[in-house]
């Protein structure tokens, strides 16, 4: 016995055929349907990527100062650091923003998280410490996880920044826990951006080796990308 739908629908389609043939609008031919999803709609890589990136910035904003809301990376070297981490974050190595107070590091710095996320990676997670909060936490009481596990955090997180390196008083414990935590990023290849007031390197002064020894300024110096940030301080013209 055949299939009764088929017959249906091919009575349904003679009665439409017959009405258009009386109104002399011609022969009904079936053309190609697409299914395809669009653009808005899931299934589509652009849909997605585009519900990645709104994650991606929520998280961004939950991660910056209000100050820094509206940062936009602007120095072409942040922005090809940034561009880099997009394309291959395991080579992109550190991002080590240097230069007086005032000019411009720390939004230079968000900026260049929040261009990483508005790209809508598949994975978006981001730490941001100034350098005595950081110690801060690290120290035993800092936190209710303990400092152990405060340090696994901030050396698995996927981005890292550590803002103000430098400005804390040096002691064995800072060394250490710098040590400790800039020799895991780089042990696991993971991203990560320090802003400092101090230079990378001074023969006549205060440096970054002063600050967390040269045991591990020696390391990393083959994975940074140094940026100097020279200028009047923006702060007093009313820049952030």
């Amino acid at each position: 016995m055949p299939d009764p739908a088929p017959i249906a629908g091919a009575t349904v389609m003679d009665r439409l055929q017959r009405m258009l043939d009386a109104r002399g609008l011609g022969h009904i031919t079936a053309g190609p349907i697409d299914d395809q999803p669009t653009p808005d709609e899931p299934g589509h890589p652009e849909y997605h990527r585009r519900q990645r990136t709104e994650i991606a910035l929520k998280r961004w904003t939950t991660a910056t100062p209000y100050r820094y809301q509206q940062a936009t990376a602007t120095h072409p070297a942040v922005v090809a650091w940034a561009d880099h981490v997009i394309d291959d974050p395991r080579t992109a190595g550190i991002l080590f923003l240097t230069g007086p107070f005032g000019t411009g590091k720390t939004h230079q710095a968000y900026g260049a998280l929040r261009r990483i996320a508005e790209t809508g990676p598949d994975r978006f997670e981001v730490m941001a410490y100034t350098a005595p909060d950081l110690y801060a936490l690290l120290r035993p009481g800092g936190s209710e996880r303990g400092p152990e596990a405060e340090l696994k955090r901030l050396t698995r997180v996927p981005l890292l920044l550590v803002d103000d390196l430098g400005t804390e008083k040096i002691s064995e414990f800072t060394e250490e826990a710098t040590y400790r935590l800039l020799n895991e990023r780089y042990n696991h290849c993971r991203p990560l951006i320090i802003t400092s007031n101090l230079p990378a390197h001074d023969p006549n002064g205060v440096d970054l080796v002063d600050k967390v020894g040269a045991r591990i300024t020696s390391r990393l110096a083959q994975i940074t990308t140094v940026v100097p940030m020279d200028g009047a301080d923006l702060r007093r013209g009313g820049a952030s």
